[in-house]
């Protein structure tokens, strides 16, 4: 396949557009709020880490690759 640079933009792109739609559903979902993310605030200094949420989101993703891609 010979995918020109314009190509290869686009479809990045596609991937951004649809990635901030998914961050936008899934906060109003609840999403990055689950217990268990770890948030630390002291200050002007805050420190988010969103494992559980990290967590969720992979195993949906192992899920629904597997499901696309099983050969």
């Amino acid at each position: 396949m010979n995918f020109g640079i314009g190509k290869i933009l686009i479809i990045f792109g596609i991937i951004l557009i649809i990635s901030g739609i998914l961050f936008i559903a899934g906060e109003k979902i609840g999403l990055g709020k689950l217990f268990g993310d770890i948030y630390f605030k002291r200050g002007n200094f805050s420190f988010y880490f969103p494992i559980t949420t990290s967590i969720i989101i992979s195993i949906i993703l192992t899920i629904l690759l597997n499901i696309f891609f099983r050969k």
